[in-house]
């Protein structure tokens, strides 16, 4: 399968807090396809859901995936993500697990994903935040099925001391996401985010073990920095990630 056309996760563009606001930088970026989070639409919110859904429409943009979302065991406000899913042909849902809650909240998150048809991303957030770890996302996993699966956030996989291309490879078939970012560290550790392929990130390596290991997940370009001018981040990650897959596919 073809690898996945590359998108934005809107928190990149959480400066333009609505919808409204929001698809005109998508397009404006070159873009047809996003994750949307929770800044441009509240997803807890069945009365929010279908005038977002039309406005994408409308804007030629595909809610490719939602999240990041923390599921803590809550089944009707859960619920309600994925209904909006299903409603938006929505692909994956990426998600956080917490650690008093998980064994109660992922049987849950994966008997809804099964209702409605949507995958499940587990998001990475670095060695401070519970499901940062090779092992806990590998337990998290055993404690699901093929709907659930992991989003490969390359910076902060880095952070945490692991190999984005390592990780490609471990879970090959069970990668439902990738968010492209990009730090550099400090000798103390300190991050600094810079576009795709500025930092540490061996870019060519990670798009190329995708590929070859038959990624077919969404991918997207998260640029945190710059937060009222993201832009030239954005575009620059964007065009780092195209240039990688040229020497690939």
């Amino acid at each position: 399968m073809p690898f996945p056309i590359v998108g934005v996760q809107s928190w990149s563009l959480r400066h333009f807090n609505t919808i409204d606001a929001l698809l005109p930088e998508v397009r404006a970026l070159g873009l047809d396809r996003m994750e949307l989070c929770g800044v441009q639409c509240n997803f807890d919110d069945p009365t929010a859901h279908q005038p977002v859904i039309t406005a994408c429409a409308a804007a030629g943009v595909r809610i490719a995936s939602i999240g990041v979302q923390t599921f803590t065991a809550n089944e009707p406000v859960e619920r309600q993500w994925f209904a909006f899913a299903k409603a938006a042909g929505t692909q994956v849902i990426t998600c956080h697990f917490q650690v008093d809650s998980f064994t109660r909240a992922v049987p849950i998150a994966v008997k809804l994903a099964e209702e409605y048809g949507v995958k499940l991303a587990i998001h990475c957030h670095g060695g401070y935040q519970f499901g940062g770890s090779t092992d806990v996302i590998s337990h998290l996993l055993a404690l699901g099925n093929e709907r659930l699966g992991v989003c490969i956030d390359t910076a902060w996989c880095l952070q945490s001391g692991n190999d984005p291309v390592e990780w490609a490879t471990r879970w090959k078939g069970r990668i439902h996401g990738v968010h492209f970012k990009d730090f550099t560290f400090s000798p103390a550790g300190k991050w600094s985010e810079k576009s795709v392929g500025q930092g540490t990130l061996a870019v060519d390596a990670f798009v190329k073990t995708l590929v070859d290991t038959g990624f077919s997940g969404t991918a997207m370009v998260e640029y945190e920095a710059d937060a009222t001018a993201p832009q030239a981040g954005i575009k620059a990650s964007l065009d780092r990630v195209a240039e990688a897959l040229t020497r690939v596919v």
